[in-house]
């Protein structure tokens, strides 16, 4: 029962939030309800256990019966690092969008909880059906976020989101009803998909058909083309959810659904997979140096890491998708902060070019430190989170093929190189006439960029918790699918 109580909790509170109109206060609502989802995440983490790779708080109830659809969710290792970054990034992302005075708030802040629900059933559901439906759910409020709250372009670069988005989920939703129609029993569950016997043939276009959704929405070289614009346009709580979390719907798509029921399809296509991630990587990289907006900049460098990501799993091994499930935790609380730098800046200067600034961190030092740290989180030094699990992603590379890896470390030099220009050029040097009145951090902004930086150094001095959480978990899902590539068809979970 926590696990239904765990899904539907943001929806009652998005709909206690939505009662509020147009009162601000409906942002202090939105607050405690993601604070009680994240208490109850941290009851569910306390009783986990960590070293079972089976689902647990499991419920299974009938649905649509005649159909052979079951409302059907549990949490392994794998969702709960997921469920963890979902409730832990949502208060964060509601409280530093206080300063912010939206149009009807009790909507935009019930969207937000919405959303969450419908992430939180992406994580767990252990039925394709219901795995669908919350694909979906969680797609519907960010896109009335963006085109509501949303820039002067946000209805074109918004429908481009929307049409990118949804022709990819009509696509996988074809490979489902495909593999339903092929189960002995006429089933969703995962175990059915699973456990089929389809031909490599069969399982190629399968693989096509659930990348290309999952591809458009991590997003993956060549479908990321919606993502810089979109990022841009959509307020600032909108870019947080789509790079902080929903973005990690796609990376745990291949993980859990993808290769798992077409691994021979993988093993005919995933080579592909890993040189379009490592193309983005580069290619990313290079276009985010060119840069002049410092909200596109970010956006281009999500896509850098991302792509590393993406080979990480590909490669499919301990040590990749170990790097994977850890760098999700990591990019979703490093983006989240660099955005809300953005913010801050943004608020205060009323522009977002980088040539229009230039020595904030003698004005507001406290800001310069905690941009610093996360800067530094981003670009993966050590002791900083992102370093252990970039390290583990081109470790899971690098076995895969040395090349490969090579062209995939990119990310870390070009990074580097980028994120500390930029870096040099918005907060060093002399103050000019936008800058010389900068308003050091205080209040909400410095609760919200303390506890990001203590995360990015916590977990990047002491990471073993979060491993052991997927670890398990991870250990034999790989297991599972090299057995079924070798011709074995072990029953899981």
């Amino acid at each position: 029962m926590e696990i239904l109580l765990l899904i539907f909790l943001p929806i009652l509170g998005a709909v206690f939030t939505s009662f509020f109109g147009k009162s601000q206060s409906a942002r202090t609502v939105a607050l405690i309800w993601s604070l009680l989802s994240l208490g109850l995440t941290i009851f569910l983490l306390a009783g986990f256990q960590q070293h079972s790779s089976r689902f647990q708080y499991s419920v299974d109830y009938s649905w649509l019966s005649s159909y052979g659809i079951r409302f059907r969710a549990g949490i392994d290792g794998i969702s709960m690092l997921m469920v963890l970054l979902t409730n832990g990034l949502m208060p964060l992302i509601i409280l530093s969008s206080f300063k912010h005075h939206y149009k009807n708030p009790g909507v935009f802040y019930g969207l937000i909880l919405f959303m969450q629900s419908g992430l939180l059933l992406v994580f767990t559901a252990l039925d394709a059906f219901l795995f669908y439906i919350g694909w979906e759910a969680a797609l519907i409020p960010i896109y009335f976020i963006c085109a509501i709250w949303g820039g002067e372009n946000r209805i074109k670069v918004n429908l481009k989101f929307f049409i990118y988005t949804m022709g990819g989920s009509l696509i996988m939703l074809l490979g489902i009803i495909y593999m339903y129609l092929h189960t002995p029993y006429k089933s969703f569950s995962i175990e059915s998909f699973y456990n089929l016997n389809l031909d490599a043939g069969t399982q190629g276009w399968i693989f096509w058909a659930f990348f290309i959704a999952f591809a458009i929405k991590m997003p993956v070289f060549p479908f990321h083309t919606w993502q810089p614009d979109t990022y841009t346009e959509a307020p600032t709580a909108g870019t947080m959810l789509l790079s902080g979390i929903m973005l990690k719907m796609g990376i745990y798509g291949v993980i859990r659904w993808l290769i798992p029921i077409a691994p021979l399809g993988f093993v005919e296509w995933g080579q592909v997979a890993i040189i379009l991630s490592i193309i983005g990587i580069v290619y990313a990289s290079i276009i985010a140096f060119t840069q002049k907006d410092l909200k596109r900049l970010v956006a281009y460098s999500s896509i850098a890491h991302v792509g590393l990501i993406s080979a990480g799993i590909f490669a499919w091994n301990d040590q990749g998708l170990q790097g994977a499930m850890i760098q999700m935790i990591n990019h979703g609380i490093n983006v989240f902060g660099l955005f809300f730098i953005i913010d801050i800046i943004s608020r205060r200067l009323n522009t977002r070019e980088i040539s229009s600034m230039g020595g904030i961190a003698k004005v507001a030092p406290q800001f310069a430190i905690a941009f610093l740290i996360i800067l530094l989180g981003t670009v993966a030094l050590p002791l900083t989170n992102g370093f252990i699990g970039e390290f583990l992603l081109l470790l899971g590379v690098y076995k895969y093929n040395i090349g490969a890896a090579g062209v995939a470390g990119l990310t870390i030099i070009f990074g580097a190189v980028y994120m500390f220009r930029t870096y040099q050029r918005v907060m060093l040097g002399e103050t000019n006439e936008l800058t010389a009145a900068f308003a050091e951090i205080g209040g909400t902004e410095k609760f919200v960029l303390y506890t990001v930086c203590a995360l990015v150094i916590l977990i990047g001095v002491y990471p073993q918790p979060l491993l052991d959480i997927s670890d398990a978990s991870s250990r034999a899902l790989v297991e599972f699918v090299n057995n079924r590539i070798q011709g074995i068809n072990p029953y899981i979970h």
